[in-house]
């Protein structure tokens, strides 16, 4: 492809003058449409001078708009943010400017005409009941030029002649983190190829568990003890490390990639509502991979609404527990060792507040018997896609959980403890979706370039180019967000608005990339042989699980609101 500097049909130079200058001055702009947004919404939504519930819910589009809105927003801060810290490194190079202005020319492009927020969904300013004169505010000399220029055919192209020449680089564009993370991430990376990639694919087909040899490398390599303290087994590593291990193996798998998740998940409520002799007990085999656990939460009839639960769990004599009741959506519940299982203690209550949470010891199951231990059945649900683990419906009768098992030896904490471990677990999806992104990236790109039509490949084509170059400008934008609610959790401050934007958005980014993926193959696309086949279908699961995209924004409306 040939390449002068200049976009011929416009005149205008690729990479725009003074650009970290342009885009620092942009989010002012942008964080003053957003202002008028939140203001007007919230009086709207407003009775008595307090925030109502009901109509939050009466104007749901408008408030999840606001939610779509913020995201952008923080999104081109941490954009912003990447952008100066490799900067100030030496290492703002021209794939790196590329990416930010493309990010930049299109976010703010969106923020005026309309953000997506799913393929039927496009909520616009006038939406939000933003006027046109705050809207325009908006409209500076900056914004001006990034949204005409910034997101340019010839800086699409540009990029993805960059991605061609270093296809061998792991990322498209320097992450801004440090050398150990991305020494970790090389390490997983080199694992996902040697021993993932080969075989996602059949194990996805033939609706395989992923062997255990696999998770028994990944115990040995510390994927169930990254967080973990170092003085219950763990690594005690920082949250990006946790991101970095979960992109890399979810790039190869996201079956594998979420294996990790589990323990996350479990090792978060034991940190945090554990008593020390639950500590003592419970971590250092979770971090060794010794304790497989697996989340049991959901009910049939409850989807997202955990308040209303209700399996029952009553106290003996002896101040042991049987439970009783029906949950559903239980990933890897058959081979594991413990449920973190949330049930109702208390009978006089149909609220949160009447829940807690066991630490319910099982006993691994076979293929031949996925479900031995004594009051404890299950079926499996057959799925799309996320299969190497499976997922379960499991029904209790009897079943005996130790009164020492009780999680804090506190009845009524377990929605809390449960509320506690939502930010670690939405970075960690966020981190898988980003994985998933990154996988589609890499089959669409090798696709288009050894797919020869009309005398040259794929790749060579403006439509196809694009695609890839905005499938690798929404990975980092994703990627810069994840990693901002990262720091902000291990630096011990309140993130679940910035931990709920990263899920939000990179679950997006996942299905549309894997679309787009799907897209350049065409008709080859949709025969099962291809991986971007299960690549689509794993991406679906993203928008869904730890909090379906419409309750994640809801959530972040009423953080924004409140």
């Amino acid at each position: 492809m040939a390449h002068d500097g200049q976009d011929i049909a416009l005149g205008q130079s690729i990479l725009l003058d003074d650009l970290t200058g342009l885009t620092k001055a942009a989010i002012a702009p942008a964080e003053a449409v957003l202002e008028a947004a939140r203001a007007s919404l919230r009086a709207t939504v407003e009775e008595d001078g307090r925030v109502s519930g009901k109509l939050i819910e009466e104007n749901q589009f408008a408030a999840h708009g606001l939610a779509w809105l913020a995201t952008y927003v923080e999104s081109l801060r941490q954009m912003q943010y990447w952008a100066d810290k490799l900067t100030g490194e030496g290492g703002f190079g021209e794939v790196e400017q590329l990416i930010h202005q493309i990010a930049f020319g299109e976010y703010l492009n969106q923020i005026a005409g309309g953000i997506q927020m799913n393929q039927g969904e496009m909520v616009r300013l006038s939406d939000l009941g933003v006027s046109a004169e705050a809207a325009a505010a908006l409209r500076t000399d900056a914004t001006e030029t990034l949204m005409a220029r910034g997101n340019s055919q010839a800086a699409r192209s540009r990029l993805v002649e960059l991605m061609q020449e270093r296809s061998a680089e792991i990322t498209v564009g320097k992450t801004a983190l440090d050398e150990e993370l991305e020494m970790i991430r090389e390490q997983f990376r080199r694992y996902a190829v040697d021993k993932v990639e080969p075989f996602a694919h059949e194990w996805h087909l033939k609706d395989e568990l992923i062997p255990m040899e696999v998770i028994e490398e990944l115990a040995e390599m510390g994927v169930f003890g990254l967080t973990i303290p170092e003085e219950y087994g763990g690594f005690g590593l920082s949250k990006a490390s946790m991101c970095v291990v979960s992109e890399e193996l979810s790039r190869g798998y996201i079956g594998v990639g979420s294996l990790g998740t589990r323990s996350e998940i479990a090792a978060e409520l034991i940190i945090a509502g554990g008593t020390e002799e639950q500590k003592q007990k419970w971590l250092p085999a979770l971090a060794s991979g010794e304790k497989l656990p697996t989340a049991v939460f959901t009910e049939p009839n409850t989807g997202s609404d955990l308040g209303s639960l209700r399996t029952r769990a009553v106290k003996d004599e002896n101040g042991d527990y049987t439970v009783t009741g029906n949950k559903t959506w239980i990933t890897h519940a058959a081979r594991t060792h413990v449920m973190t299982l949330l049930a109702r203690t208390d009978p006089s209550t149909d609220n949160y507040k009447g829940l807690s949470m066991f630490l319910a010891e099982k006993t691994p199951g076979t293929d031949a018997e996925p479900f031995p231990t004594e009051g404890m059945t299950g079926g499996e649900i057959e799925v799309l896609g996320y299969r190497g683990m499976k997922e379960y419906e499991l029904g209790f009768d009897g079943f005996k959980v130790k009164g020492e098992n009780l999680l804090g030896g506190e009845e009524g904490k377990g929605f809390k403890q449960l509320m506690e471990t939502f930010e670690s677990a939405r970075i960690q999806t966020a981190a898988r979706a980003i994985g998933v992104a990154q996988a589609a990236l890499d089959v669409g790109m090798r696709y288009a370039e050894d797919r020869k039509q009309f005398g040259k490949s794929l790749i060579d084509f403006p439509r196809v180019s694009g695609k890839l170059a905005m499938m690798a400008v929404e990975i980092m934008i994703a990627r810069q967000l994840t990693y901002f609610s990262a720091r902000e959790k291990d630096e011990g401050i309140r993130c679940d608005l910035e931990a709920g934007m990263a899920k939000l958005l990179g679950a997006r980014v996942a299905w549309a990339n894997a679309d787009n993926a799907l897209q350049i193959h065409g008709g080859n696309g949709f025969a099962l042989e291809y991986t971007v086949s299960r690549i689509l279908c794993d991406a679906r699961i993203l928008n869904i699980f730890e909090g379906a995209a419409e309750i994640q924004a809801q959530v972040i409306a009423r953080r924004l609101l409140g």
